[in-house]
C-alpha cells in the first residue's frame, strides 16, 4: 500500500472521529477511486498512481464547479467546493500546481 493510500486511510479515521460527514464522504469516494484503479491495474498503486487518481478527482470537481456557476447553482457550487478540499490537500504535497 502506498504512503498516500495509508494517509488517506488515516484521514478517513480522523474524519470519522471528528464527525465531519462531508470530508468523510469525499475521502471514501477517493479511496474507492484508488481501489478501482488498483483493480484496473491488477495490483497496488504506488504514490504516483494514487496522486494521478486524486488529480483526476480534483479536475472533475473543478469542471463541475464551473458548470454549476454557469448555471447559477450556487448551492451546488458550495457543495462541490467543500468536497474538493480533501483530494486537493492530498494531491498538494508533491507536484500539484492547482
Amino acid at each position: 500500500m502506498s504512503d498516500l493510500a495509508v494517509r488517506l486511510e488515516a484521514d478517513m479515521k480522523d474524519a470519522m472521529r471528528a464527525g465531519d460527514k462531508v470530508r468523510l464522504g469525499t475521502i471514501r469516494r477517493a479511496r474507492a477511486a484508488v481501489k478501482n484503479a488498483e483493480i484496473a491495474a491488477r495490483g497496488p498503486l504506488d504514490d504516483d498512481g494514487v496522486l494521478k487518481v486524486l488529480r483526476t478527482m480534483v479536475k472533475q470537481h473543478r469542471e463541475s464547479i464551473e458548470q454549476f456557476q454557469a448555471a447559477g447553482r450556487d448551492d451546488l457550487v458550495a457543495t462541490e467546493q467543500a468536497e474538493l478540499s480533501p483530494p486537493r490537500a492530498r494531491a498538494a504535497p508533491r507536484t500539484w500546481a492547482g
